[in-house]
């Protein structure tokens, strides 16, 4: 016989339950020493809702309800219930799959903000770097601005910073002061960049200039000396004045580096692959002292490299030659995927090229970056490099500009043309 009420099955557990008809049935709920009331079952403490008598019944619980009714049912806290098999109305199981669409483009902004802030801090942090000393605009009579962009880029000997062992190593002396010991004009343009380079021992006129420091300014006399003599008279921008005066092209923008700089940035890229010339390479004074064929140079090597002349046969003019084929190699490194995209090398080589450089006031760091992927155009085939001509000797023993295809060069470069004019 079955002694649960009717309607009291299976499929009313987990919901309301049927009210009894009897107190016989109470003997499956409750015990104790008083007896139910007469005509119906006692009230139960609720286990549903707030309200309800627990059985479904609405109304205040005695014990001021709080818990679920899956307790009277028999069933196990956080169980399957009417709502499936995972937990009352859904657990984890009915959770969605996740939103990889969502994940991905958040990750992306992510990347793109950090790689955006990256960039900011980095031009901040090198901008500052850069020793802009040069003021253009204490230069006089300057030619009409041209076509394209000119760089005066000039190596000098300073060896501020270097320590005396330094100076030993490097080979560069103990001379007070600083003179040029190589300069370059850098076209860039339409055409392909051209480099110029100027030798040092070219005989030039030392026109009217303001004093840098002075202010006062000197006249003309028609003084003739070699060009590296303008630098050491006055500084930068008597020189920029002088090659304006000699030349008529106007410079727009000027660059130095001494031997430390130098040095240090070809360490800070792991050296520089050069092909010394067939007979190698010997130079007692800067230290040069290469066998023939393909070779990485470090710092102190690179800078013996540019700096020999004696063990050349055309001297400063063979000279120059080799500075063009160094920097145009050093550019095209620097300026390479395993460089630009490593920041344990990118930032070194910032570092080291930004804290020797001279630049003038108005170079910014666009500018610097536009000479030095000229210069990779230069030995990557785009451009022309070349020496300023040369017809001999003046009666100062120093070398004589070809006047006619020097006005031919400059007047190419000022309408930003494609240079024809060999140079030595």
């Amino acid at each position: 016989m079955n002694d649960w009420p009717e309607g009291w099955s299976g499929n009313n557990r987990g919901g309301d339950y049927a009210q009894p008809d009897g107190p016989r049935v109470m003997r499956q709920v409750r015990r104790g020493p008083s007896a139910p009331p007469q005509g119906g079952v006692p009230q139960q403490p609720s286990y549903g809702d707030s309200y309800g008598d627990g059985y479904g019944n609405s109304g205040p619980d005695q014990y001021g309800g709080g818990y679920t009714s899956d307790y009277n049912t028999g069933q196990v806290y956080g169980a399957g219930g009417a709502g499936g098999s995972g937990g009352h109305g859904g657990g984890r199981g009915d959770r969605g799959a996740p939103n990889w669409g969502r994940r991905i483009k958040l990750t992306a902004i992510t990347v793109t903000v950090v790689l955006l802030a990256t960039t900011i801090g980095t031009y901040f942090w090198a901008d500052s770097k850069l020793n802009r000393e040069v003021d253009l605009s204490k230069v006089i009579e300057r030619p009409d601005e041209g076509e394209g962009t000119n760089y005066l880029i000039v190596g000098s000997d300073s060896r501020a910073g270097l320590s005396d062992e330094q100076k030993k190593e490097l080979h560069t002396g103990s001379a007070d002061g600083k003179r040029t010991d190589s300069m370059m004009i850098l076209h860039t343009g339409s055409n392909g960049p051209t480099l110029v380079s100027l030798p040092r021992d070219s005989n030039v006129e030392i026109p009217s200039f303001v004093g840098s420091e002075s202010g006062k300014t000197y006249k003309g006399t028609g003084r003739q000396v070699k060009l590296n003599a303008a630098y050491a008279e006055d500084g930068p921008e008597l020189l920029v004045r002088t090659v304006e005066a000699n030349t008529g092209l106007r410079i727009d923008h000027y660059v130095e580096i001494g031997f430390a700089g130098f040095a240090n940035i070809v360490d800070a890229v792991g050296g520089v692959e050069i092909e010394i010339p067939k007979g190698g390479m010997k130079d007692t004074k800067s230290g040069a002292d290469f066998e023939a064929g393909k070779q990485t140079l470090n710092g102190e090597q690179a800078l013996a490299f540019v700096r020999t002349r004696y063990a050349l046969a055309g001297s400063d003019l063979d000279r120059t030659k080799n500075q063009q084929k160094f920097l145009a190699a050093l550019a095209s490194q620097t300026a390479t995927p395993s460089t630009v995209l490593n920041p344990f090398k990118l930032y070194p080589t910032m570092s080291s090229g930004l804290d020797t450089l001279i630049v003038d006031k108005d170079m910014s760091l666009f500018d610097l970056a536009d000479m030095f992927w000229a210069m990779k155009g230069v030995t990557g085939g785009d451009g022309k490099s070349m020496n300023m001509p040369i017809s001999g000797n003046s009666a100062n023993g120093n070398l004589q500009w070809d006047t006619a295809k020097v006005k031919q060069l400059v007047e190419q470069l000022k309408n930003d043309e494609t240079v024809t004019v060999s140079g030595n």
